[in-house]
């Protein structure tokens, strides 16, 4: 008999190969040939998988935003007593990808950004996982914040973009990781200061 091909499997593997010469080579120096080579599948099988580049960028990309997105659920599912406090600092060292394990991820993540900037495909992508990102950043800040933040969603774009930034400059050797990672703990204790101007005037901020 015929030996039965796991498709899903076979993308996965096109999908890691296409992350590792994109940390190699950038996403320009991705070419068909050479992730067939890396998967160890033929061109064939990668056009069959995908009927354009595009499509496989597509796919290797939101294969990335997956991984991210679940090893933050797997953190929090871990310990499911800990504080909000707790869960929001652990989401966003996840996020950030500043752990030296991550760094390879970190590279293939903005890479893909910088991409989607000219790709509407990918843009699509990309929000699509700052969204849930988001959503679940706003629900772990209108739980945890000390006095109530006024607008959780507002507060959750600033710890994305900060987030971004910082894994940016770590990949640059401008910040080490430990600096980054101050930086982040700075900012979230930011939320339980009794003091915070957002918290004493908040009508003077626009909603989210």
């Amino acid at each position: 008999m015929p030996r039965r091909i796991d498709h899903d499997d076979r993308r996965r593997r096109i999908a890691d190969a296409v992350c590792l010469l994109a940390d190699e080579r950038g996403l320009e120096g991705v070419t068909l040939r050479d992730v067939a080579a890396r998967a160890g599948v033929s061109m064939g099988a990668v056009q069959r998988c995908f009927r354009t580049k595009e499509e496989m960028l597509v796919f290797a990309l939101a294969h990335v935003g997956e991984r991210i997105t679940d090893r933050v659920r797997a953190r929090l599912a871990a310990s499911p007593a800990q504080s909000a406090r707790t869960a929001l600092g652990h989401t966003l060292t996840e996020v950030s990808l500043l752990a030296g394990e991550h760094r390879a991820e970190a590279r293939v993540w903005l890479a893909f950004v910088a991409q989607a900037a000219v790709t509407p495909a990918l843009a699509t992508v990309v929000r699509g996982a700052y969204d849930e990102l988001r959503a679940l950043l706003a629900r772990l800040i209108a739980e945890a914040a000390d006095p109530p933040c006024p607008h959780p969603g507002r507060e959750a774009d600033a710890l994305l973009a900060l987030a971004d930034g910082l894994t940016t400059h770590v990949l640059i050797g401008r910040l080490s990781p430990g600096a980054a990672l101050e930086i982040l703990d700075e900012r979230l204790a930011r939320l339980w200061e009794p003091g915070r101007p957002d918290a004493r005037h908040p009508a003077t901020r626009p909603t989210a």
